[in-house]
C-alpha cells in the first residue's frame, strides 16, 4: 500500500476485543508497533495514536472510535490507519459510513492489509475480501457454538475466564471443584435470606462489615448477592429428580445417578443460564456441578434446609 499522496499526517488506530486477546493474542501493542512501522516508512506524522481495547467491532459507539472521528473532523488529517479492515469496523456498512465521513473531511481510511486501491478495481477487490473475511468469521462462530454444544452433551462444563463462585475448574477445565473458602460463604448468604429472614441489603451490609473478600471489586453488590441465591449451580436436585431426566444422555445420566447414589454429585447446572423471564427449552443440556458441604457435614445444597422460603425484597 504505497503513499501516492506524499506524506501529511496520521491517526493510528488499533482495537481488540476480550475474546480475540484472550484466545490469540491479538494485542494492541503489536498493531501499534506495526502502524509505526508503516508511518515512520512512508513519511507520515503521526498526530495520535487510539486505542479501544476490550471493544466489539459490531458497533461504532467506541471512546476510542468517538476520538478518532472528532479528531478528523477538528483536525488536518489525510491518513487514518489500522492494521486490518475489521478493526475500524465488522460490517461493511459501518465502514462505509466511515469511509464517506472521513473523505468529506479529505481524510483517507486505510489498512496494512489493503491489497486494492481507490480505483472501482481496487474497491471490487476490497468488497470480496470484505466478505470472504465475514465468511470466515460465521463458520468460526458456527465451529464454536457446535463444539460447546458437543461438550455439553458430553457432561463437560464450558470453561469461560472465570468459574462460579465457590468452584474452580479440574485440572482440564472441562468440570467444577468446589472451593471451600467460598462456599462457606455462599452457605452463609443462604442461611441469611432462609433462617435469619434477611434482605438482599442486610445481607451486603453483613458480609462488608465481616471484611469477606467479594468475588470482583472492593464491596459486594445487592446484584451479585441476588443472582447466587437463583443461580441453579447451587440448587440441590434429589436422585427421583435427575434420574429420569431427559435433557441428558442415558450414558451420563446413567453416571450421574450412580455418583449421587454413592454420595457424588449432587447438584445440577445448565450451561445456559435461564432467567427469571426464560423458559427452559429442549435445547438446554443440564450438567453435573460438585456436591458441596453444609453446616452440618452432609452432601446436598449449600443451605441448611431442603425448604426455604426467601423474602421477596430487593
Amino acid at each position: 500500500m504505497p503513499n501516492t499522496n506524499g506524506s501529511g499526517r496520521a491517526i493510528l488506530y488499533a482495537r481488540v476485543s476480550t475474546d480475540e486477546q484472550a484466545r490469540s493474542g491479538y494485542s494492541l501493542a503489536q498493531q501499534l508497533e506495526a502502524l509505526r512501522s508503516y508511518a515512520a516508512q512512508e513519511g507520515y506524522e503521526v498526530l495520535e495514536e487510539v486505542t479501544d481495547p476490550g471493544q466489539s467491532g459490531a458497533s461504532l459507539a467506541r471512546p476510542g472510535m468517538d476520538r478518532v472521528r472528532d479528531l478528523v473532523q477538528r483536525e488536518s488529517v489525510s491518513l487514518v490507519l489500522a492494521q486490518d479492515r475489521d478493526r475500524f469496523a465488522r460490517e461493511l456498512a459501518y465502514l462505509y459510513l466511515l469511509k464517506q465521513e472521513f473523505e468529506h473531511y479529505g481524510t483517507r481510511i486505510r489498512s496494512l492489509s489493503d491489497q486494492g486501491d481507490d480505483s472501482p478495481e481496487g474497491e471490487l477487490t476490497e468488497g470480496i475480501l470484505d466478505q470472504l473475511g465475514k465468511f470466515e468469521r460465521a463458520k468460526t462462530a458456527e465451529r464454536t457454538r457446535r463444539g460447546r454444544l458437543r461438550k455439553a452433551r458430553e457432561g463437560k462444563v464450558i470453561a469461560g475466564r472465570q468459574a462460579d463462585y465457590g468452584f474452580r475448574y479440574n485440572e482440564t477445565r472441562d468440570g467444577y471443584v468446589v472451593y471451600e473458602p467460598e462456599m462457606a460463604t455462599v452457605r452463609r448468604i443462604f442461611e441469611m435470606f432462609g433462617t435469619e429472614d434477611a434482605s438482599v441489603y442486610g445481607v451486603k451490609a453483613a458480609l462488608d462489615a465481616a471484611n469477606i473478600p467479594p468475588p470482583r471489586g472492593l464491596h459486594w453488590t445487592r446484584t451479585f448477592i441476588r443472582g447466587c441465591v437463583f443461580d441453579d449451580v447451587y440448587k440441590p436436585h434429589t436422585f427421583e429428580e435427575v434420574a429420569p431426566s431427559s435433557r441428558l444422555s442415558w450414558q451420563h445420566a446413567s453416571t450421574l445417578v450412580a455418583s449421587m447414589a454413592s454420595g457424588g454429585t449432587t447438584g445440577a447446572m445448565p450451561t445456559v443460564r435461564v432467567s427469571s423471564k426464560r423458559t427452559p427449552t429442549a435445547s438446554d443440556v443440564t450438567l453435573p456441578a460438585p456436591a458441596t458441604q453444609t453446616s452440618h457435614g452432609r452432601s446436598g445444597s449449600p443451605f441448611p434446609s431442603p425448604t426455604l422460603a426467601f423474602p421477596k425484597r430487593s
